[in-house]
């Protein structure tokens, strides 16, 4: 695709645009570790929550969703629509509690929930875990979706993306700290969501599609669908059943944790005080669920009268590695196809997508690094611009990691597959955490081990020929796990009651689950009703799923289904809206 001078114009003035409201920030970054990690806990709800749908909004995620309307249609996407689940989850029962711990990671929290060693070990483990290799893991795949689409789209090389890109990136996450990465992630959402949407607009316009009502009469309805097709009875239970059963709810990914964890914590604890970790968190789920799904999907249903064949795709973009050539590529070969000006805005959004993810991976897993392994256990008592300094070293550590290991990629993807594996299992843990006293550090570690030990059975028993399919190794890991770990609690001496006491009284959660505490801890009951919990988050799944289902039937023409979701769209709001005060009726303002 050749680019103009009107494109590389575009390109550049938007790159100035996304850099240009950090340049404010950087000052304020460089004070101590709370403001380059977690923005001074000042950040406001309609920034950190852009903030979150930016991160997970990356180079790989419409390649991805093009990649699974094409091969199964557009009811699979529900293997991560499903999330939604967890998503309200953490808006309504968990990111107040978050808010409330007052902890710079998601880390620190072991050691205010448990007590001893095994809280230390806990800790320093998955700082490590998820700090470095996990987080080069995600780093990689989406830098190998940006060397895909560079390639597809500017012809550059692998070696060339990577040097480019991972400099744009290392250089300003190095210094800015999380209060740039806000406030670029701000304009990388706007741009981001502009050029989506230009590119299903000119795919729609396209001859061979020939406008919204000519491709909904040429593609099969099946793959319109925005349900599987129930005959196919693995294909159902795989995409829809488990999903909404037991995956929302067991399985561990940076983005969409039980309970949140991670960046999406990262945020939280960013924010000024509960009522805007909530609101931002809210936000967050609306418009990744709600907002931003059908621009890619018509672009991917786009393609399939373009590019019918994986030898449509070849022959359009003949400069690309045979072997790099899948469904997933369809959709930047769909953007070679636009005007020019056009292509411009879409190498920017694009760039921009992936600065967004990688600076805030980088800034996520130097925290983890910083405070919870190397000031915790190595260099404790040094000073903030000590930390600083280290915080900026492996930030520029964990990008040259990626880089060499996306070199590398193509032949790790099975072990990529088995980290994600590793998680499985442990969510239930992170769900009941906050409201059973009696969980504890053992509690966390025989499950780590038990899915990890599982699933890397289940792996090896693949690769010896004992295939599983993936949604029965899902229930085997889960269900294996899940006894593991409470039999081990019950099993295993509690929490120091001293650590418990201190532990409820900073964070007073909700339910009965902490009675045998609340009377020493003398503070009284919680300030949250977990029937409203559950009441706020059956309205907000049901909002936001109307939102996203109403929206699909009025582009397929019906308008019944429409208006029905529609109906469940206000009446779900209004819910909300009369709810959400009562919710805040107890948490500070300020």
């Amino acid at each position: 695709m050749e680019l103009t001078s009107l494109d590389w114009v575009i390109v550049v003035v938007s790159l100035v645009l996304c850099y240009l409201p950090a340049v404010f920030y950087l000052r304020r970054a460089t004070r101590n570790t709370a403001e380059f990690f977690t923005s001074g806990q000042a950040a406001p709800w309609w920034l950190v929550g852009t903030s979150m749908v930016a991160t997970t909004f990356s180079t790989d995620t419409p390649n991805l969703v093009t990649d699974f309307v094409r091969t199964h249609g557009v009811s699979y996407n529900w293997v991560w629509w499903s999330f939604l689940l967890t998503g309200m989850a953490t808006v309504f029962f968990y990111a107040q509690l978050w808010r409330r711990s007052k902890v710079l990671t998601d880390l620190q929290f072991y050691e205010l929930r448990y007590s001893g060693r095994p809280a230390a070990f806990v800790r320093g483990f998955r700082a490590v875990y998820l700090g470095l290799f996990f987080n080069l893991m995600i780093m990689s795949t989406v830098t190998l979706a940006a060397v895909k689409i560079a390639n597809v789209m500017l012809g550059w090389g692998r070696l060339e993306t990577i040097l480019i890109t991972g400099t744009a990136c290392v250089l300003f996450a190095a210094v800015s700290g999380l209060w740039g990465v806000l406030a670029t992630d701000l304009v990388q959402f706007v741009l981001a969501m502009a050029g989506v949407t230009a590119a299903a607009y000119y795919s729609l316009h396209h001859p061979a599609v020939g406008g919204l009502s000519a491709l909904l009469h040429k593609i099969d309805p099946k793959t319109l669908s925005l349900l599987p097709d129930f005959s196919d009875t693995s294909l159902t239970l795989s995409v829809l059943v488990i999903p909404l059963t037991v995956q929302w709810w067991s399985v561990w990914y940076p983005g969409a944790e039980p309970g949140g964890g991670s960046y999406i914590a990262q945020r939280i604890l960013a924010s000024k005080n509960e009522r805007h970790a909530m609101g931002a968190t809210l936000w967050f789920n609306v418009a990744h669920y709600a907002l931003r799904p059908w621009p890619w999907i018509i672009v991917a249903l786009c393609s399939i009268l373009v590019f019918p064949t994986l030898a449509d795709i070849q022959r359009a973009i003949p400069h690309v590695d045979p072997a790099l050539v899948g469904n997933d590529l369809a959709y930047p070969a769909m953007l070679t196809l636009l005007p020019a000006g056009m292509r411009g805005l879409l190498v920017a959004s694009l760039f921009a997508a992936y600065r967004s993810t990688m600076e805030t991976h980088l800034n996520w897993g130097s925290s983890y690094l910083v405070i919870d392994f190397y000031q915790r256990f190595l260099a404790p008592g040094k000073s903030q611009r000590h930390y600083l300094w280290i915080s900026r070293f492996l930030t520029a550590f964990l990008m040259l990691a990626c880089g060499a290991f996306t070199l590398l990629l193509s032949t790790a993807s099975e072990a990529f597959q088995l980290l994600l594996s590793i998680g499985a299992g442990t969510g239930l843990i992170y769900l009941l955490r906050w409201f059973w006293w009696r969980i504890n550090a053992w509690s966390e570690i025989s499950a780590m081990a038990s899915s990890f030990l599982i699933g890397l059975g289940l792996f090896i028993a693949g690769k010896m020929g004992f295939h599983i399919p993936s949604h029965i190794g899902l229930l085997i890991v889960v269900a294996a796990t899940s006894a593991i770990w409470i039999t081990v609690t019950l099993l295993t001496a509690p929490t120091a009651r001293e650590t418990l006491v201190k532990f409820y009284r900073l964070v007073r959660p909700a339910g009965r689950g902490w009675l045998p505490v609340q009377a020493a801890a003398g503070v009284g009951g919680s300030p949250d009703s977990l029937p409203q919990m559950f009441l706020g988050w059956t309205l907000g799944i049901t909002f936001v799923y109307a939102g996203l289902f109403g929206t699909g039937s009025f582009i397929y023409g019906n308008l019944l289904g429409g208006t029905i979701w529609l109906v469940l769209f206000v009446i779900s709001a209004i819910g909300l809206i009369r709810l959400i005060p009562r919710l805040w009726a107890g948490t500070p303002t300020e």
